[in-house]
């Protein structure tokens, strides 16, 4: 029986590093999982902006606005905590620099969105919703590049 857990184990071990994801620990959780649910609700977040009459086909009744904003800034935030460049500052100082940081991030991505739907040609939903998600993942790959950066340069210290 021993043998079966272990195997089941291996196997799941297998499956994340063909997917690409870390294993469930502590850490990973905190600043790899959270920070990925926060990039899917980002995604989700950009659509709904850019196109919220696809997100009220799909759940109608309920304006999720709100909630994918909270869970893009928890996200954001959790990452922002979590960077080597921070790691020498008091956690409660840290705390505000993520929480400044993911809501400078998500609202300033949200204004952003909406200045492009209101300049984009006619009423053409499909290309709204391109235009979010394309402009959205432009910011994440920006935004990781610059952090990044900034970690390389207080290692380099």
């Amino acid at each position: 029986m021993a043998n079966d857990g272990a195997s089941n184990k291996n196997a799941m071990c297998t499956l994340c590093d063909k997917v690409g994801l870390k294993p469930f620990t502590k850490q990973n959780v905190f600043h790899y999982y959270i920070p990925l649910h926060g990039v899917v609700s980002y995604s989700a977040l950009s659509v709904n902006v850019m196109n919220p009459g696809f997100v009220s086909k799909i759940i109608p009744k309920k304006d999720l606005t709100n909630v994918l904003l909270l869970s893009t800034l928890t996200g954001t935030a959790f990452y922002i905590y979590g960077r080597p460049h921070l790691h020498n500052i008091a956690r409660s100082k840290r705390g505000v620099y993520a929480v400044l940081g993911g809501s400078l991030f998500s609202m300033g991505s949200v204004l952003a969105w909406a200045l492009m739907r209101s300049l984009l040609p006619g009423d053409n939903a499909a290309v709204a919703t391109l235009a979010g998600l394309a402009s959205g993942a432009a910011l994440v790959k920006l935004s990781t590049d610059y952090f990044t950066d900034c970690d390389k340069l207080v290692a380099k210290n």
